[in-house]
């Protein structure tokens, strides 16, 4: 019986730390490109991401820059947050191409629609944060300033605002995905997670209340959709994980 050699067996591992570092460097040219025409753009795209809280300030009031670099380092941290966030797509299929050698099949076929939806669902839910829930959260913070305040937010302050909130609620929506992953994994059924349906309404505007404006609208914009992504996640959960509906014909022998 023949016997690997130390650097036979180093030979996998450099393998794949080289295939690790050229994915790597695949996703760095990547956010590059897509960073280029941010870049050239930066100016504008910062404008559209004023826009909401512009839109409620009285005539006259504008953003301000504190800092003496502010001018220039907020819409350049903005273009190369937005170049990584566009090219999210292109990172996930690198990684996905990396770590797919070492999966099942059944694993494979259920990797890529899994990355396509988390991916939606992320965009989406920045895209929910923008033009439904800025508004009204701008509104508020515009309205209760004192008598004699003016409103002129520092644009560094207000960048590290939105970019929280697009944050939170593109995280807020993969919910579906993350109720369809624990179901797959057979932590839960969908039936038991129904069960938790008052408790789940109950934390969607306990969270609505830490990450929104305390008041009743801003609440409810995140703690509904929240709500019903749950419902999705047990809907998807129920009709594409295989086996569940056994699983809980089983547990309803035992009981």
């Amino acid at each position: 019986m023949s016997q690997q050699t130390p650097s036979e067996e180093e030979q996998p591992l450099m393998a794949h730390l080289l295939e690790l570092r050229s994915r790597l460097l695949r996703i760095v040219i990547g956010i590059g490109i897509v960073f280029v025409p941010m870049a050239y753009f930066a100016r504008d795209l910062f404008t559209f991401l004023s826009g909401p809280l512009l839109a409620h300030m009285p005539e006259g009031n504008s953003l301000i820059a504190t800092g003496v670099a502010a001018p220039f380092l907020a819409p350049f941290k903005l273009s190369m947050l937005l170049a990584v966030a566009i090219s999210l797509p292109w990172t996930l299929y690198q990684i996905w191409m990396f770590i797919a050698p070492g999966l099942y099949a059944q694993e494979r076929r259920l990797v890529t629609p899994l990355l396509v939806s988390s991916t939606g669902l992320f965009y989406l839910g920045m895209a929910f944060a923008y033009y439904a829930v800025f508004p009204v959260v701008f509104g508020f913070f515009v309205s209760v300033a004192p008598t004699g305040v003016a409103v002129m937010t520092d644009i560094s302050a207000y960048l590290d605002f939105v970019l929280g909130m697009f944050l939170a609620f593109g995280m807020a929506f993969e919910l579906p995905v993350a109720i369809f992953l624990i179901v797959w994994a057979g932590f839960v059924t969908p039936r038991q997670l129904a069960g938790y349906r008052a408790y789940v309404l109950v934390a969607a505007f306990a969270v609505g209340m830490l990450l929104t404006p305390p008041d009743v609208i801003s609440q409810t914009l995140l703690a509904v959709p929240v709500y019903l992504l749950y419902e999705v996640g047990i809907w998807t959960a129920r009709l594409f994980v295989p086996g569940v509906r056994e699983v809980e014909a089983q547990q309803d022998e035992q009981r």
